[in-house]
C-alpha cells in the first residue's frame, strides 16, 4: 500500500460518450472498456484520481484545482448538441492540490492555485469519471494542458505529482484524457490514416509492454508524425507520472480495456499502466 503514483492510464473523452444516446455503435468498445478500466482502477483503493484534460487548456500557467468539491453543469462548448449540461458533484482534495502548486513552484513551473467556486469542469475531465467511477467515490483533482509547455516541463509537471503523493501519503491514479492520433476531419465514422493508427498501435504496445524508457525516446517523434492530441502534451506528463513511479523501482506493465475506436480521424483507446 506504498503512497504515490500507483497506475497510470490514458482514457477516452469523446462528447459523444457522454450521453448513451448518442455514443455510435463503433464507439461502445470505449464506453465499455472504460467502466471494466474503472473497476479495476477502484480495485487499487485510490486515495485521488488527477485528471489531466486535453480540453481544460492554459497558455502560460499550471493549475491544480483546489476546491473541496466540484460541482456544476458541464456543457461541451464545441459540442453543445451532444452535451448540453450533464451535472456532476463529486469530493476535491485541497490539502493535495495545494501541496501539488507547491511542488510545481519548488520546480520553477509557472503555477497557481484554481480555487474559484464558479469554475465547471470541461467535457474532457468528466466524460470518463462518468464510466470510471460513475458512483463518484474517488476525489478528483484536476491539472490543465499548458500550451506554452514543452514535453520536458509537461513530464517534470508529472513526475511532480508522484512527488506530492509520496509526501502526503496519497495512493493516486494518473489519467491522461486525451486522444492518442487526433488529426481532425468532418465525419465521426472516419479513422485516422493507416499511418498514423500504425503509429498508435506502436505506442500503445509500448504501454502494454511497460516499456516506458522505449516509449519516452520515441514519444517526440512519434507525437509529430501522429499528430497526437495537444502536440501530446497530457500523454507526456502521464508519462512524467509514470516516470516517478519506475525510479522507486515498479516494474511496469499495461493493459488495454476494450478496443480502439475512431472519432473524425482520431484514434481512442483506454490503457492503463500499473506495477507488474
Amino acid at each position: 500500500m506504498n503512497p504515490g503514483i500507483i497506475a497510470a492510464a490514458v482514457v477516452a473523452h469523446l462528447p459523444t460518450l457522454g450521453l448513451a444516446k448518442n455514443t455510435p455503435e463503433f464507439q461502445l468498445t470505449l464506453v465499455e472498456g472504460e467502466r471494466a478500466l474503472g473497476r479495476a482502477l477502484r480495485e487499487l483503493k485510490p486515495d485521488l484520481f488527477v485528471v489531466n484534460s486535453a480540453h481544460w487548456i492554459c497558455t502560460f500557467g499550471w493549475y491544480a484545482t483546489c476546491q473541496s468539491v466540484h460541482e456544476g453543469m458541464c456543457v461541451a462548448n464545441e459540442a453543445p448538441d451532444l452535451i448540453p449540461g450533464i451535472p456532476y458533484r463529486r469530493k476535491g482534495d485541497s490539502e493535495f492540490a495545494s501541496a501539488l502548486v507547491g511542488e510545481w513552484q519548488e520546480l520553477g513551473l509557472p503555477c497557481g492555485r484554481n480555487d474559484t467556486p464558479h469554475y465547471t469542469w470541461d467535457y474532457g475531465s468528466l466524460v470518463p469519471l462518468l464510466h470510471l467511477d460513475p458512483d463518484a467515490e474517488v476525489p478528483v483533482v484536476q491539472m490543465p494542458t499548458v500550451i506554452l509547455s514543452d514535453h520536458a516541463e509537461c513530464m517534470t509537471a508529472g513526475r511532480a505529482v508522484h512527488t506530492t503523493a509520496k509526501r502526503l501519503g496519497r495512493r493516486v491514479v494518473f489519467l491522461a484524457s486525451s486522444a492518442f492520433s487526433h488529426d481532425l476531419v468532418r465525419g465521426r465514422h472516419l479513422r485516422p490514416t493507416p499511418e498514423r493508427e500504425a503509429l498508435d498501435r506502436r505506442f500503445i504496445d509500448q504501454l502494454k509492454k511497460g516499456a516506458l524508457a522505449d516509449a519516452i525516446a520515441w514519444f517526440p517523434e512519434y507525437s509529430r508524425a501522429a499528430v497526437a492530441e495537444m502536440n501530446g502534451r497530457p500523454l507526456a506528463a502521464m508519462l512524467g507520472a509514470l516516470q516517478g513511479f519506475a525510479a522507486d523501482g515498479a516494474k511496469l506493465a499495461g493493459e488495454q480495456f476494450g478496443g480502439y475506436a475512431q472519432s473524425s480521424g482520431s484514434g481512442n483507446a483506454n490503457i492503463a499502466v500499473w506495477r507488474r
